[in-house]
């Protein structure tokens, strides 16, 4: 018997073989009987990703604690300012850091991270898929946790310490997206993987949120250290959990109850006694001449280009143009992404009953997902030009567009495990990295444009080329997305057998 429950079969003539062995319930660890493993699965997802999104941003806002403020000089520049009336700023004063690390400096540490992600993400996914997915998202959080715990001494030693640390928590990053994935494939039925891929991909927003909040807090009452102690402790719980509760498969999974696996499997179309699949080459040439995935590849594109504006620029925005206090650009940055949570879990959920009752098809639904995902907050982006100091409705808009870009994870980031489940980890592997792309170029272009301008004029600029961006994402994917399974996707299957299948009319690619 190998290990995860399968056995060894040998036939006279025949290569050895790992068949699945279904867990008696003998085996079974005892769980009540309302508890459904795949969404225990999609929890633990959820936290992994909340996980590596807080120990990824939470640098940004500790090293505001870390850097000798007082030391820092600052040169003289003109800035011509936004015409819009200054509010009364925060009178608190930041503690002052122990590093007179310059903007040079500073730049290159929060940078660092996109270099290890880059590069982690394609054979990240490609491990999980032939490996194991299971111990590649435990060798992701882990790669976050041990530099997050060694982060203060590592800045004490030099600051470069701190780049390479940064760098290796980015290649855990990378890791994630695709293999869980390969995971969602293999875990969710075909009518609850927008559920189940929301729920877990929500984690990203969430995970964000809470870490900008409660940084700054620990910061501010306690000190810059604490947030990676208390941060990287409380994260190693999650480790424990997933290596107890987690197999790579539902069918060797001990918790899980012989109805829950039986309409895993029966919805994936997977006997639970076949064999196991063997491990298949990429089809690399049938990938890069596939409209469905540029389809997504382009959208995971275009949206980082949005999802970054509003991540990552929006509180800029509130303090350069409306000149918000400290308070209320934390409360109208955060309050948004909270409600993404939501819409997003209320969205998957529903189109996951009206699939199920074939109301409407998966492609239906993966382009709505990435409509609402995209032409709206592009409206919303090119509407805020329009309204002049108007705080209350700016926030309104921002808000809206924020909150219906959670349209994303029942989208087109599912739809990778659609057109092809079995390369699933290594199709998201390469549109994550080159969606990547825009997190690095976005902030520089930005911080260009308002280097010395802080008008409305200036960032109208900036709003509407993001909006340009969600608008080509919204044409695209409405034309060429498909929630169709590719041909290429089974390497026993060749294009000349699957022709006559993709020539009937497929109502599955109409809304």
């Amino acid at each position: 018997m190998s290990e995860g429950g399968e056995r060894l079969v040998v036939q006279p003539g025949q290569p050895e073989v790992y068949v699945p062995v279904s867990v008696s319930a003998s085996d079974h660890k005892r769980l009540p009987g309302f508890v459904k493993i795949r969404y225990v699965f999609a929890i633990l997802g959820f936290i992994l990703m909340a996980i590596v999104y807080g120990l990824k941003v939470n640098l940004s806002v500790a090293i505001v604690g870390m850097r000798n403020q007082t030391a820092e000089k600052s040169g003289a520049v003109n800035i011509t300012h936004s015409d819009c009336p200054d509010h009364v700023r925060d009178a608190t004063t930041a503690k002052d850091g122990p590093f007179e690390w310059g903007e040079e400096v500073k730049g290159v540490i929060l940078s660092s991270y996109f270099f290890g992600y880059l590069v982690s993400q394609v054979p990240g996914g490609r491990a999980a898929e032939v490996f194991s997915a299971k111990w590649i998202l435990f060798a992701s959080v882990a790669l976050n946790i041990i530099p997050t715990l060694l982060t203060p001494p590592a800045a004490m030693i030099h600051w470069s310490v701190l780049v390479v640390l940064r760098i290796i928590e980015g290649v855990g990053g990378g890791f994630s997206f695709p293999a869980l994935h390969v995971m969602i494939s293999r875990w969710s039925p075909v009518e609850e993987r927008s559920l189940i891929s929301s729920i877990v991909y929500a984690g990203t927003a969430v995970g964000t949120v809470l870490s900008l909040l409660f940084t700054g807090l620990i910061v501010q009452y306690i000190n810059w250290e604490a947030v990676f102690y208390i941060m990287g402790g409380l994260s190693s719980i999650w480790c424990v959990l997933w290596w107890l509760l987690m197999t790579d498969s539902p069918r060797i999974n001990p918790y899980i109850s012989e109805e829950e696996r039986d309409y895993i499997a029966s919805s994936l179309g997977e006997d639970k006694e076949e064999v196991t699949q063997k491990k298949s080459s990429v089809p690399w040439k049938h990938v890069w001449t596939s409209l469905p995935f540029y389809a997504i590849l382009l959208s995971h594109m275009f949206s980082n280009c949005g999802w970054y504006m509003l991540l990552i620029e929006t509180p800029i925005y509130y303090d350069q143009v409306l000149k918000l206090p400290i308070y209320k650009i934390t409360i109208y940055s955060s309050f948004p992404f909270f409600t993404l949570w939501l819409y997003s879990l209320a969205l998957s959920a529903y189109q996951s009953k009206l699939i199920s009752r074939k109301v409407i098809t998966i492609t239906t639904a993966r382009k709505i997902s990435t409509f609402l995902a995209s032409a709206i907050p592009a409206i919303c982006l090119v509407a805020i030009n329009f309204l002049h100091c108007q705080e209350g409705l700016i926030f309104a808009l921002m808000a809206v567009g924020t909150t219906l870009m959670g349209g994303m994870f029942s989208g087109f980031l599912s739809n990778h495990i659609d057109i092809a489940p079995r390369f699933a980890g290594t199709l998201m592997g390469i549109t994550n990295t080159i969606a990547t792309i825009p997190g690095i170029i976005v902030p520089i272009i930005v911080g260009q444009l308002t280097k010395t301008n802080h008008t409305r004029e200036q960032w109208s600029i900036i709003l509407n080329s993001a909006a340009a961006f969600l608008a080509a994402e919204a044409v695209v994917y409405t034309v060429f997305g498909s929630g169709q399974e590719q041909f290429w996707n089974n390497p026993d299957v060749s294009k000349d057998e699957t022709k006559d299948a993709t020539e009937d009319v497929d109502e599955d690619t109409k809304i």
